[in-house]
């Protein structure tokens, strides 16, 4: 399930270039729908700081679906509510990704994360995707995973040391950028030979070879192959 105690955010890579969460605030707000008065721009929802209180059963929460928790605009005091809400909820797990890794180790440099936390950062190229995987690996949390989503390029070789889970896919949407497969077997392999769980979402927009297709046509082999390994502590 997705958690959205935060919605908007501003775009700071390639892998922004198309963002779904824009398009989906957009017409969100034309709906009038709460939380999205704004559009998508940066907005605190206090009032969804509750809802995963309410779910007993235990649940995998992506946190922040509609924007990024670790942007400039949201303070670290409401940041200390949301980490509030997963350290009171031991039954969950909660995904929280972000392209500002940097922003991340600050916060949590005076402060533990909790058990239930994922980390996770996006990895979409060489230039600004790869970069981030250092200031991830300084956080001690008990799973960082990377979310290679749009892959763009080939990444070359990844640092995979203290990385729990790695997540591949292309892009989606009417102007998806094709993703190639060497690509995504490159860091298949990477992670065999490093013993890292690998999970290849989906090739996106396009196919295998390249072409568009309707909706839902181009599936999530790799190979022939359904790769949906999770991290042991899932």
């Amino acid at each position: 399930m997705t958690w959205n105690p935060v919605t908007g955010c501003t775009k700071v890579s390639p892998g922004c270039k198309y963002c779904y969460a824009e398009t989906l605030a957009g017409r969100l707000q034309a709906m009038g729908v709460h939380g999205y008065e704004n559009g998508f721009a940066v907005s605190l929802i206090p009032e969804r700081l509750e809802l995963p209180k309410r779910r007993k059963t235990p649940t995998i929460w992506f946190v922040n679906s509609m924007s990024d928790l670790f942007h400039d605009k949201v303070p670290f005091a409401y940041v200390d509510k949301v980490m509030a809400t997963i350290t009171t909820t031991p039954q969950h797990i909660y995904q929280i990704l972000t392209k500002r890794p940097k922003v991340m180790a600050k916060y949590f440099a005076g402060r533990s994360v909790p058990n239930n936390a994922w980390l996770g950062v996006t990895v979409e190229d060489r230039r600004y995707g790869t970069p981030r995987i250092a200031p991830l690996r300084s956080i001690r949390a008990p799973i960082r995973f990377l979310s290679v989503e749009p892959l763009l390029e080939d990444v070359g070789a990844l640092d995979l040391e203290s990385i729990h889970w790695v997540i591949v896919g292309g892009e989606s949407g009417t102007k998806a950028r094709p993703m190639a497969p060497e690509w995504a077997r490159n860091i298949r392999d990477q992670c065999a030979r490093n013993n890292v769980p690998f999970f290849f979402k989906q090739w996106g927009a396009h196919g295998v070879d390249g072409q568009r297709r309707a909706k839902g046509r181009n599936g999530r082999l790799l190979d022939g192959v359904v790769h949906d390994a999770m991290p042991e502590l899932c």
